[in-house]
């Protein structure tokens, strides 16, 4: 027979999703972030670089 009540864990088990998502999404913004940094640093390097060969 099933169990009476509210099923075992599922609190629980929500708040560790929650969390797990949470971290996933922080690690993927600072990862985009990284990336856009050295785009620029790469641009304002290869910007340089034209006006010292003129």
């Amino acid at each position: 027979m099933p169990k009476k009540g509210k099923a075992k864990n599922t609190v629980n088990k929500a708040k560790h999703t929650k969390l797990i998502k949470q971290k996933i999404n922080k690690v993927k913004l600072e990862k985009q972030l990284h990336k856009e940094r050295l785009k620029a640093i790469i641009k304002k390097a290869n910007q340089e670089k034209k006006k010292d060969t003129i």
